[in-house]
């Protein structure tokens, strides 16, 4: 029997397809993790910690611990930073199929799944007066508060891979 090598070409360009719709969120390689307590998001060449400070930080407090980078990666990577509000928004997950995940502070959260939040709400590096930005993991939007709250705020590090 003689073989169509057409269909057999549309039947691989489906197969594939729909191997690729049904990959994990994050599975598409613009976030990867590198085993060392980072995740390097490959679109906007960052390097982000991989989790949070794990604790309730003020402002000031998260700006000094996102300098200082995460305990077990100083000395290996430099130039922390905070975040700015877009660099957070570019990490959470819009797509409703997502159900993200539940922090240990009993929130839900839709953050990119290679990187762990213990609480949904991040201080950014934008401030302005004895306010600054914070962005919500849990529904995704930002908001200005009083950098002196630290209630469920967290920090998350972040550093141009391009050395700026």
């Amino acid at each position: 029997m003689a073989r169509n090598p057409l269909r057999a070409s549309w039947i691989l360009v489906l197969m594939l397809f729909f191997v690729g719709a049904a990959a994990p969120i994050g599975a598409q390689g613009r976030f990867i993790d590198n085993g060392d307590g980072t995740v390097t998001d490959t679109q906007l060449q960052l390097m982000w910690a991989k989790t949070d400070n794990q604790g309730d930080v003020t402002w000031k407090e998260a700006q000094r611990w996102c300098r200082t980078g995460p305990p077990h990666l100083i000395g290996r990577y430099d130039n922390w930073r905070m975040p700015t509000l877009e660099e957070l928004r570019s990490l959470y997950v819009a797509d409703p199929a997502y159900p993200g995940y539940e922090t240990p502070c009993g929130q839900q959260v839709r953050i990119t799944p290679e990187i762990e939040l213990s609480c949904g709400w991040l201080w950014s590096g934008e401030q302005r007066s004895i306010s600054a930005r914070v962005f919500n993991f849990s529904r995704g939007y930002e908001y200005t508060d009083r950098m002196v709250h630290r209630r469920h705020y967290r920090a998350l590090p972040v550093r141009n891979l391009n050395g700026q």
